[in-house]
């Protein structure tokens, strides 16, 4: 089951206080990303959040499960309707996450 635009959005919002909140449909849901790194999933209309240690020390209860079958463990993030929460939780998830890969130009054929 996908997840339903209203939720998508619902989390975006609840998250924009920790910077620039994006998504991207990617199989039938969603990846979010904060000023352009990916720190979780929304999936089956839930919440997840990549772990990391500093967002584990935020978190109000500890549940790691699989987004999607085959999936590694996210936080599941069932606290959904506090924002200053949630946006305190993403900015800490995101100081321990790598960078993203810059997108390489693809090359012309000749």
């Amino acid at each position: 089951m996908a997840s339903n635009p209203d939720f998508v959005q619902y989390i975006t919002d609840q998250c924009s206080k920790a910077g620039e909140i994006t998504t991207r449909k990617m199989f039938g849901d969603y990846a979010i990303y904060c000023n352009g790194k990916i720190f979780g999933l929304i999936s089956d209309n839930g919440f997840y959040i990549k772990p990391t240690e500093a967002g584990r020390q935020l978190l109000r209860s500890h549940d790691l499960r699989p987004p999607y079958e085959g999936a590694k463990p996210y936080f599941f993030i069932e606290d959904i309707d506090d924002h200053e929460y949630l946006a305190h939780l993403v900015k800490a998830t995101c100081t321990e996450l790598p960078e993203p890969k810059p997108k390489q130009k693809s090359k012309k054929k000749k």
